[in-house]
């Protein structure tokens, strides 16, 4: 049996997805254009911080909360017309994730490049 790697598995979601800057989200976060998602694990958000106003979704229930038809559907807790915008660690899950919405059929969808490494050294608040 032969299984693609994770890094194979990023590097096709990559030619994809729409890939930005931390300061095109900034940007787009301040036009209120984005729901900025943070897909990094809840002990992640413990230990290193979270960026103001993002929208913490488990990479594990990304799908789930933002399906309507899930049991697990967050009615109102996103405004699914805006983009979403992705953001883990370093940008690998996010990529994951990004083509993953986009398969599920939303139009508007990107990452981060750099994820949370790249928003810690730009204008976004850690709270």
């Amino acid at each position: 049996m032969t299984i693609k790697s994770s890094q194979t598995l990023v590097a096709e979601a990559l030619k994809e997805i729409n890939t930005i800057s931390s300061d095109e989200a900034y940007e787009k976060c301040n036009k209120n254009e984005c729901n900025l998602i943070d897909i990094r694990d809840v002990r992640e958000l413990e230990r290193e911080g979270r960026i103001e106003d993002s929208n913490h979704i488990p990479r594990g229930m990304l799908e789930f909360w933002l399906d309507p038809e899930s049991a697990y559907f967050k009615q109102g807790k996103l405004d699914l017309n805006k983009e979403m915008v992705l953001f883990c660690a370093g940008g690998m899950r996010s990529a994951l994730a990004a083509k993953s919405l986009k398969d599920m059929g939303f139009k508007k969808v990107s990452h981060i490049d750099g994820g949370f490494g790249a928003l810690k050294e730009s204008k976004f608040k850690i709270t």
